[in-house]
């Protein structure tokens, strides 16, 4: 196989800036390069720069208040790609929504944030409630405003909120500043060698910090970002044909289903670099991509929403150590820590820590589950500070090269996405049809984790229960099979044992079944 990583030694490199901006300067790009790509055609740099100033003009006329939240619940419109940029422009904090989302979990975010105004669509905003939307302001069209000039926000000042799931209870909102979004971008497309000549096509949702930066590294790089909402993987290979794709970001379950695509060979061999993080592309998923894509670099990489991005794994190794998740990215340090604090030696688990200025500043309004995650780094940190305990267990080898072991949370990875069991749970419990549930997570070959829910109640609603949850819940979210128990099984402190039930669970079967949508 022609190694593709030859091809990246020729190209100009984003310099690393150790010194952040306020975000909304990262449209670094020529003026009259195309900066977004869609069916509505090229907005160019420039013109991208003019809807960023009017859109926060727009927003500096709704009366709100400096650090005030507004929240987009939008798909990959213009709109959705630019606000961003806007919001950091007005001094705003901005709370992308996921779109696949459904009314409670919307509710949720728009409360627990705080959120002042809800930028949407009609259809979307007809299926909230009142009391969803009490002192929000809801817009379905933003107006114009006069132009805001470049903004001087502190970039140590807050940003953005990411929801991210918890391994319990309700999601959790990740406060990121300008300097964490600034400095990832310009992280990113350094170490993947973006540069004008790249078309990046974003598939991932802009609610993801994946997906978020997939624009904020493009743009720092001059380059053009082709967002796309799509159905099937056939809408993904058609994407890259139409916009001249080079580079394409992805979950593993996404990749299990673009290799199952039928690829032109010459849009195969149109991608210079695919970037994988959301979950461990398998070594039998990377000799695939290899060989489907042989003229692309390849980037397995590793990261939390609360420290953006940790790992890469520069793609001249790739063939060689198909396992492994790399070293630390730019601006970040990563250590592999013994329980009782110290530095673990070579080929030794232990703990990922990672410090830096890439840390995010902790969760939104919730000082306890902070305190758990964002504690002090390591004594032999070389950046100190606050660092992130990933609860992840990794080991670093002879070669530096870093290998992920395993993840001690109960978070379910499926489809790319991290979803709290007790979301699931609580959306269930809620019903008649049981009164206790347990969701765990089961290897799956396509969706990297299946959800399986063990449960006790009334067998014969099943039914019932399915359609219910496919009205109040994302499909990413449905469970592929219930398990139906006269009894749950419990520990000594009276709580439901949910290491027995996964494992129970894991014995019985892989959960192969299909998932409503």
């Amino acid at each position: 196989m022609k190694s593709a990583t030859s091809r990246r030694y020729g190209r100009k490199m984003v310099p690393l800036d150790p010194n952040p901006r306020p975000l909304d300067h990262v449209l670094m790009g020529e003026g009259d390069a195309p900066a977004l790509v869609d069916r509505a055609g090229v907005l160019t740099f420039a013109e991208a720069e003019e809807q960023v100033g009017r859109l926060a003009g727009w927003l500096a006329m709704q009366r709100l208040s400096a650090g005030d939240r507004i929240a987009t619940w939008l798909p990959k419109t213009r709109q959705a790609c630019l606000m961003p940029l806007a919001a950091a422009r007005a001094g705003l904090i901005h709370v992308p929504i996921n779109p696949l989302l459904k009314r409670a979990q919307v509710a949720y975010i728009l409360a627990d944030s705080g959120a002042k105004l809800l930028l949407t669509q009609p259809t979307r905003a007809a299926t909230l409630e009142a009391e969803d939307v009490a002192g929000v302001s809801v817009h379905v069209t933003p107006g114009g405003g006069d132009k805001l000039p470049l903004s001087a926000q502190d970039s140590q000042g807050l940003a953005a909120i990411l929801y991210t799931s918890g391994s319990t209870g309700r999601p959790k909102g990740v406060m990121l500043s300008h300097a964490n979004l600034w400095l990832g971008a310009n992280s990113v497309a350094h170490y993947l060698r973006l540069g004008p000549q790249d078309v990046v096509l974003a598939v991932l949702p802009l609610s993801f910090d994946y997906g978020q930066n997939q624009l904020f590294s493009t743009w720092a790089a001059g380059a053009a970002v082709a967002p796309l909402d799509y159905l099937t993987p056939r809408d993904v290979v058609k994407a890259v044909e139409r916009v001249g794709a080079t580079t394409l970001a992805g979950v593993p379950p996404l990749w299990v289903q673009l290799l199952e695509a039928e690829w032109p060979d010459s849009a195969a061999r149109q991608l210079r670099r695919l970037t994988n993080s959301g979950g461990a592309l398998t070594v039998r998923m990377v000799r695939a991509l290899r060989q489907r894509f042989p003229d692309a670099d390849l980037y397995p990489m590793y990261g939390l929403t609360e420290s953006f991005r940790s790992t890469f794994l520069d793609p001249a190794l790739v063939d060689g150590h198909p396992e492994s998740i790399g070293r630390e990215v730019p601006h970040a340090e990563v250590m592999i820590v013994r329980a009782d604090g110290s530095n673990a030696a070579t080929g030794e688990p232990g703990e990922l820590v990672h410090a830096g200025p890439l840390v995010a500043q902790g969760y939104w309004q919730d000082p306890e589950r902070t305190a758990q995650r964002f504690r002090p780094a390591p004594g032999f940190s070389r950046y100190g500070g606050t660092a992130v305990w990933s609860g992840d267990t990794a080991v670093r080898g002879g070669d530096g090269l870093l290998r992920f072991v395993g993840r001690d949370d109960e978070m379910i990875k499926s489809a790319g996405n991290r979803i709290s069991p007790g979301e699931i749970e609580e959306a269930i419990v809620t019903g008649e049809e049981a009164v206790e549930a347990v969701a765990v997570g089961v290897p799956d070959a396509r969706l990297g984790q299946a959800i399986v829910v063990v449960l006790r109640g009334e067998p014969s609603r099943e039914t019932h229960l399915r359609d219910r949850l496919r009205r109040e819940l994302p499909n990413f979210m449905q469970p592929v099979r219930y398990e139906w128990r006269d009894e749950l099984p419990r520990n000594p402190n009276g709580k439901l044992d949910r290491a027995a039930l996964r494992a129970s669970v894991s014995n019985a079967g892989n959960g192969s079944g299909e998932a409503g949508n």
